[in-house]
């Protein structure tokens, strides 16, 4: 419930400290169960014996899943609350992380790998909500980016624990690992979170489908569902083929020395925050379009054949993905706060079409590569960059809710 006239909790104070770190480990939490079996895709097809393509609905089911839980659960924490979900969420997916490491059998696996994706719905769904009603405006915007960078962090970790792991014990130690984490995660932010004071719960009053209707009949926010889409869907598509590209002439990498480029995911998360920096004092609508262009530069660096150049390339993306990415979230909670509009149920809308685009483009990616090689997946890349930067033109030139 609101408390009159509190600002919220500012940088220095431990209520901020408390707040921030707890929703980075959150993010680090769920990062590591989705993308934990990534690494892990050929040794489920050897244990189990199913397809290689098979072996990648370990992975599809839980972001379909999560994709379904963010149209649940953000209305639902718009009515309940922001706290409660995200425990809950946290609670219930390191519980789902440690079963699914004991698993059976291959349609087990899948199954509970389902329920722990709708599980992990709750933190996307309530993160970027909570720390805009949470802490004060001059510092949401560096807060939603350090919970951005969690979550690069948290994917990075969840591919490179289980890979080092597998090799020591299989699929079940390495799963195991990311149990670990998991559970340690969701004790840290149950001790750390403070209980929101800013939460003002959304009126019974209404139909569900008309107030989620709401968060579509902004054009800002339209445009920043767009952009989500096109920025996952040209990141995912150069990490996806990037690594059949790797792995084949002239470089030949192993797989394991390919994995490595997932460490520009550390770029990835230092550049979150130090956007959201740079957003609190220049404003999104200039460093938003910067963030997209760099991401374009990144996906044009990868084109020639030399492999510093190809590697360079995947870092400039990924610190402009990660920059635009951190600060478009931020924007949809602070639009929809300020313009009436239901903010869990916009946040969970952004994050949403954000994973639409990671399946998209992530299945467009391997026909691309397959049909036309490298320039045909830089190509798809290029145009969802090129997309996204007109789409921030649109941005500039909505109105503007600033009070």
């Amino acid at each position: 419930m609101t408390t009159g006239e509190w600002p919220g909790h500012r940088a220095g104070e431990a209520g901020f400290r408390r707040a921030v770190t707890a929703v980075f480990l959150a993010g680090i939490a769920v990062f590591v169960s989705l993308y934990a079996p990534q690494a892990l895709l050929p040794e489920f097809s050897r244990s189990f014996g199913v397809t290689p393509a098979a072996s990648t609905l370990v992975i599809s089911v839980s972001t379909a899943a999560l994709a379904v839980g963010l149209l649940v659960l953000g209305p639902l924490s718009d009515r309940r609350g922001r706290t409660g979900i995200l425990h809950a969420s946290l609670a219930a997916a390191a519980l789902l992380a440690v079963l699914i490491a004991l698993s059976p059998g291959w349609e087990a696996l899948l199954v509970l790998r389902g329920l722990q994706g709708f599980a992990l719905a709750g933190l996307p769904a309530v993160a970027v909500a909570y720390l805009r009603e949470e802490l004060h405006p001059a510092m949401s915007s560096r807060a939603i980016g350090l919970y951005v960078s969690g979550t690069a962090l948290g994917g990075l970790s969840g591919r490179l624990l289980t890979g080092v792991l597998t090799e020591l014990g299989g699929w079940r130690t390495a799963l195991g690992g990311a149990a670990v984490v998991a559970v340690a995660c969701a004790v840290a932010v149950r001790l750390l979170l403070p209980p929101a004071r800013r939460f003002t719960p959304l009126s019974r009053q209404g139909r569900l489908l008309r107030q989620l209707g709401s968060a579509f009949t902004d054009p800002a926010l339209l445009a920043l569902y767009g952009l989500a889409a096109l920025l996952m869907g040209g990141f995912v598509a150069v990490y996806n083929a990037g690594t059949f590209r790797l792995e084949s002439a002239p470089y030949s990498l192993t797989p394991a020395v390919a994995g490595l480029v997932f460490l520009a995911y550390l770029l990835g998360s230092a550049s979150s925050p130090t956007a959201g920096w740079l957003a609190d004092r220049m404003g999104r609508r200039v460093v938003v379009p910067g963030a997209v262009a760099l991401m374009a530069v990144g996906i044009a660096l990868t084109l020639p054949t030399p492999l510093w150049c190809v590697v360079l390339g995947l870092c400039v993306l990924t610190v402009g993905f990660f920059a635009a990415h951190g600060v478009a979230s931020g924007w949809v909670a602070a639009r929809a706060q300020l313009g009436g509009r239901p903010v869990g149920q916009a946040a969970s809308l952004y994050s949403f079409w954000y994973y639409v685009g990671s399946s998209v483009g992530g299945t467009l990616a391997g026909r691309a590569w397959q049909d036309a090689g490298w320039p045909g997946v830089a190509l798809l890349a290029g145009g969802c960059a090129t997309a996204a930067l007109l789409l921030t033109v649109a941005l500039g030139r909505t109105r503007s809710l600033q009070p």
